[in-house]
C-alpha cells in the first residue's frame, strides 16, 4: 500500500495516498473542484482544463498533478476564476439553445457549470459549420451538442477496452488571432481544439455497452431508444443491481407513469454512477422484462403448493435472489425434494475441490482487486460475452494501472486484442480446447514457489535442455585501403561495421509449452510482461467448471493461489451462482415429478408468463445477490407485481406467516458467511472517497472439506476436429444472457439466436448469414440459423443458449466445447 502523506487544501490539513491526484484527494474530502472531462477510474485527458488549482504557488491541472508531502493547495484564485469563466464561455459558443427538448437537460454539466460560474454574457464568437447528427446502433450522436470533452473516448479506451471512439478532425473557420492575445491561455487552447474536433466511431469495435452515453456531460450522446421520451427530472431513480450477470453492478431503474391514460409505472431507462461503477449493455438496455400480472390466480397457486409438496425434484437456475434460493432450500429440506441447478452444481463442485487445497471456502480475490492489480491472466472465460465487467477490469488494469496481462481462450477475438499493446503489455493465446490443464500446470511451473514435492517432481518431468541459435549484431573494426583522389596515394582507414554472429546456446525448456501451442519465445514475452509487476491476478471461468477434469483443474487453481503470488477469482457464470452455491444443497440428476422455477418441468413457475403459475421477474423484486466480489448486494423493485410470490408458497408449505420475501435477508445462514442484517439496513451508495458502501462482504470461513493437495497428471487430449467437422462452443452473443434479456424490447426487435461464425468460417461452410444449417453434435441434430460475427476470427463457431424454448445445450455434453458437423440445410 502507498505511504500516506500530509498536505493542505484550502487551509484544511489532509492525509492522502502518495501518488494520488489532487482532484481525487479534494473530492474525497468534500472539497469541490470543477471538472467536465475527468473520470475517476480512468486516465486524465486535460481536455476541459476547468480543474485548475494553485499548488505551492504554481497553477496546475488537479486531475493530473500528484499530491506531495507538505503541498499547499488553493482551489480558487482570481486568475483561476478568470480562466474557468472563459472556458465556460467558450463551451457555450454556438451551443444550440435547445435545453427544453434536450435529453440531458436538468442533469447537464454544461448547464450546471455555466450557472455555477455565473456565465451571464458572452465575449467570444465564431461562425458555426454544419455538423450532421449520426445514428450509431444503440446510441445517437449530435456533434452540434458535443463539447469534445473526450469522456466517451476515455471510457471506451480506459474502461471498456473497445477503442470504438476517437477524436477526429472537422472543418471550421479559424479563430480570430485577436482572441489569442485577449483570452486566458487555457481557455484559448481548449477552444482551439474544440473548434477543430468531433467524435468518430468504429462500429466493428463497439460492444453496445452504452457507457459512453452515461459519461456524456451534455446531450451529444444519447440512447436512441430513450431520446425525447422524458425529461430527466420527471423520472424516479430506484437503486438496484444488474440482474443479468454476476458483477451485480450498481444501477438505477428510472421510472414514471406510462402515459396520461395509464398511471402504472414504466421503466424508461437504466443509468449508473459512472465515476464508480460500470454496467454492461444488458443491464443498460435489457430492463423491461417484467411479468405483467393483473391479479392473483388462486386456483393456479393452490396447484403450485400441491406440486411443491409432492415434487421429487425442484429445478431452477441462478438468476434468482439469495432469498429465493434460501426459500427453495428450506422447502426442499422440508419435503425431501432434490434441488437441481446445472450451473450452480458445476460451480459448487469446482469451488469445493479448490477449497480442499486452499483450505478456504471462497476464492481469494475479487473483481475490484483485479482492477487494482497490475498483472492478470484470464483463462476459461469468453470475457466479452460471459462477463463484460471482467473484461473491463482486465482492460482497466492494463490501460490505467500501466499493467499487463495474458488472455487464454480458444476463440480468436479481435476486439479484446484492442487491450494494450500486443507483445509489450498484453498477449493473446488462442489455444485448443482441453488445454486448460496444461496451462494451469504451466502457470505453476513458471510462477510457483516452494511447491509440494509431488507437484515439483511432475513438473520436472516436462523439463529438458534444448539448444537454440542466437543471432547477435556486434561491432567489428575492419581496415580498408583507400586511394586519395588528389594525390593517388593509398592509405589504411579503420571502420567500425556491424557483423551478425550466430551462437548456439542451451536453455531449459518445458514441454508444457508444446501442449499449449507455444515455444520458448512465450517465456521471453512473459518476462517482458512482468518486468515491473508486483500484484498478480488470475481469473478463471466456466470453461474450467465444465471441463471433464474440472475437479483437478480446481485443485490446480488452489495450488496456484497457495504457492504463487497470484490471487484468484472464480467467475460465477450467472447472476447469483455464488449465492446459490453457498445456500443450496444441489444435486446433479433429476428424479420423478419435477417443479421448475423459471425452468421447464412437469409443473412450472415462470416470470415469463409461460408457466403454470406466474412469478415476479427480478426487476419486480426486493432482495439480495451474492456478487463476484463476494459481497451481498441489495436490489430493489422497479415495478409492482400483482401475483403470488415464492414467499407465499413457502408460507403454505412450511407453515409460516412471513409477509415479505426480504424478511429472509437477515435469516441467511451465518455459517456460510452471511450476516444477520435486515434488508432495509443494508447500505447502497458510493462515497466521495471512491469506496463502495453496498451491502456487506461475506465473512471469511474455513473450508469444511478435508485438505487434499494430490492432483492428477494431465489425462485429457486436446479437442481437435476431424475432417468435415468443426468445433462449436456454448456461448451467447454480446449482451444476451438469458430468456429475460431476449424479451427486452431493445434486443427483441433484432433478436439473433442460433449459431455464430466468423466471416472466414462462413466462407468455408459456403453459407450466407441468415441461412439455416444442420448442426450434428453429441448424438443430436438441430436446425439453426447461422449468423456472421465480425468480432471473432478463426474456425470455432459458438452456439447461443439464452432461449428457453431452444435447447441448444443438448448439443454439448458437460464441457462447453464439442465437435460438430455443420452443413447447409
Amino acid at each position: 500500500m502507498s505511504d500516506l502523506i500530509t498536505l493542505t487544501i484550502n487551509d484544511k490539513t489532509l492525509q492522502a495516498k502518495e501518488g494520488d491526484s489532487i482532484l481525487n484527494v479534494a473530492r474525497a474530502n468534500d472539497i469541490f473542484v470543477p471538472a467536465v472531462c475527468y473520470l475517476t477510474r480512468c486516465s486524465p485527458t486535460l481536455a476541459c482544463r476547468l480543474c485548475l488549482v494553485e499548488a505551492d504557488g504554481k497553477q496546475v491541472y488537479s486531475c493530473n498533478a500528484k499530491v506531495k508531502e507538505g503541498m499547499v493547495v488553493s482551489t480558487e484564485t482570481a486568475n483561476i476564476a478568470k480562466e474557468r469563466r472563459a472556458i465556460m464561455e467558450v463551451y457555450d459558443v454556438n451551443h444550440p439553445l435547445q435545453c427544453g427538448v434536450c435529453d440531458q437537460s436538468g442533469e447537464c454539466e454544461l448547464q450546471n457549470y455555466s450557472l455555477y460560474m455565473k456565465v451571464d454574457s458572452q465575449k467570444y464568437t465564431i461562425k458555426d459549420v454544419a455538423r450532421p447528427a449520426a445514428s450509431w446502433g444503440v446510441m445517437k450522436y449530435d456533434p452540434g451538442l458535443c463539447i469534445v470533452c473526450e469522456k466517451c473516448v476515455t471510457v471506451c479506451k480506459d474502461m471498456i477496452g473497445s477503442n470504438a471512439l476517437s477524436t477526429v478532425k472537422r472543418g471550421a473557420d479559424a479563430i480570430e488571432k485577436t482572441f489569442k492575445d485577449e483570452m486566458p491561455k487555457d481557455a484559448y487552447a481548449m477552444w482551439n481544439k474544440l473548434n477543430k474536433s468531433l467524435i468518430g466511431f468504429e462500429a466493428d469495435n463497439c460492444t453496445d455497452c452504452g457507457e459512453c452515453i452515461s459519461v456524456c456531460p451534455v446531450g451529444a450522446l444519447v440512447s436512441a431508444d430513450f431520446q425525447y421520451k422524458s425529461n430527466a427530472w420527471e423520472l424516479n431513480k430506484i437503486p438496484a443491481a444488474n440482474p443479468h450477470s454476476s458483477d451485480c453492478a450498481f444501477m438505477y431503474y428510472e421510472t414514471k407513469h406510462t402515459s396520461l391514460e395509464d398511471p402504472s409505472p414504466k421503466i424508461y431507462r437504466v443509468t449508473n454512477e459512472h465515476h464508480y461503477s460500470t454496467i454492461n449493455g444488458a443491464a443498460r438496455f435489457a430492463y423491461d422484462f417484467e411479468n405483467k400480472v393483473k391479479e392473483k390466480d388462486e386456483k393456479a397457486f393452490n396447484k403450485a403448493v400441491e406440486a411443491f409438496k409432492k415434487a421429487k425434484t425442484i429445478k431452477f437456475n441462478s438468476y434468482i435472489t439469495n432469498e429465493e434460493a434460501f426459500i427453495l432450500q428450506s422447502i426442499a429440506k422440508k419435503t425431501g425434494a432434490k434441488l437441481v441447478n446445472k450451473d450452480a452444481f458445476n460451480y459448487k463442485k469446482f469451488l469445493n475441490a479448490y477449497s480442499t487445497v486452499s483450505e478456504q471456502a471462497l476464492y481469494s480475490s475479487s473483481l475490484t482487486e483485479v482492477h487494482d492489480s497490475n498483472f492478470v491472466i484470464s483463462l476459461g472465460s469468453y470475457l466479452k460475452s460471459d462477463l463484460p465487467n471482467a473484461r473491463y477490469a482486465f482492460n482497466n488494469l492494463v490501460t490505467t494501472n500501466k499493467g499487463s496481462g495474458i488472455y487464454f481462450h480458444p476463440i480468436a477475438d479481435p476486439v479484446i486484442e484492442k487491450i494494450g499493446k500486443k507483445g509489450k503489455t498484453t498477449e493473446f493465446i488462442y489455444h485448443k480446447p482441453l488445454c486448460e490443464e496444461s496451462i494451469l500446470y504451466f502457470i505453476l511451473n513458471r510462477f510457483g514457489k516452494k511447491l509440494p514435492e509431488n507437484i515439483q517432481v511432475y513438473l520436472d518431468s516436462f523439463k529438458e535442455t534444448r539448444k537454440k541459435t542466437i543471432v547477435e549484431t556486434i561491432k567489428e573494426t575492419v581496415v580498408e585501403i583507400v586511394k586519395d583522389e588528389e594525390t593517388g596515394e593509398e592509405k589504411e582507414v579503420k571502420k567500425i561495421v556491424p557483423k551478425k554472429v550466430k551462437t548456439e546456446v542451451e536453455f531449459e525448456y518445458t514441454r508444457l509449452l508444446d501442449n499449449i501451442g507455444q515455444d520458448e519465445s512465450f517465456l521471453e514475452t512473459i518476462d517482458t510482461l512482468i518486468a515491473k509487476v508486483d500484484t498478480y491476478s488470475l481469473m478463471v471461468g466456466e470453461d474450467l467448471f465444465t471441463h471433464p477434469q474440472s475437479e483437478n483443474l480446481a485443485k490446480l487453481c488452489g495450488l496456484i493461489d497457495k504457492y504463487t503470488d497470484f490471487s484468484l477469482v472464480i467467475i460465477p457464470s450467472q447472476t447469483n451462482t455464488l449465492g446459490v452455491s453457498l445456500l443450496c444443497d444441489i444435486e446433479e440428476n433429476i428424479d420423478g415429478f419435477t417443479v421448475g422455477y423459471n425452468e421447464k418441468a412437469d409443473f412450472q413457475l415462470s416470470a415469463l408468463g409461460d408457466g403454470d403459475l406466474d412469478i415476479p421477474a427480478l426487476n419486480q423484486q426486493e432482495g439480495t445477490f451474492t456478487n463476484i466480489d463476494k459481497k451481498v448486494i441489495p436490489t430493489n423493485a422497479a415495478l409492482p407485481y400483482n401475483g403470488y410470490t415464492l414467499n407465499d408458497i413457502a408460507n403454505e408449505v412450511l407453515g409460516l406467516d412471513i409477509e415479505h420475501t426480504i424478511e429472509y435477508t437477515e435469516l441467511l445462514p451465518e455459517a456460510k458467511g452471511f450476516k444477520s442484517i435486515h434488508f432495509d439496513k443494508l447500505p447502497n451508495y458510493f462515497g466521495n472517497d471512491r469506496v463502495e458502501y453496498r451491502g456487506y462482504s461475506l465473512n471469511s470461513t474455513s473450508s469444511e472439506t478435508i485438505k487434499n493437495e494430490q492432483v492428477e497428471e494431465i489425462k485429457t487430449k486436446v479437442l481437435e476436429a476431424n475432417e468435415n467437422e468443426f468445433i462449436i462452443y456454448r456461448a451467447n452473443p454480446i449482451n444476451q444472457f438469458n430468456e429475460f434479456t431476449a424479451i427486452a424490447h431493445e434486443f427483441a426487435e433484432n433478436l439473433q439466436s442460433g449459431i455464430f461464425a466468423s466471416p472466414n468460417l462462413l466462407e468455408k461452410l459456403e453459407v450466407k448469414e441468415g441461412e439455416r444449417v444442420n448442426v450434428v453434435s453429441n448424438g443430436l441434430e438441430m436446425n439453426l440459423i447461422i449468423y456472421c460475427d465480425n468480432q471473432i476470427a478463426g474456425d470455432i463457431a459458438y452456439v447461443s443458449n439464452f432461449e428457453k424454448d431452444l435447447d441448444t445445450r443438448s448439443l454439448f455434453d458437460t464441457y462447453r466445447y464439442s465437435k460438430a458437423v455443420i452443413k447447409k440445410a
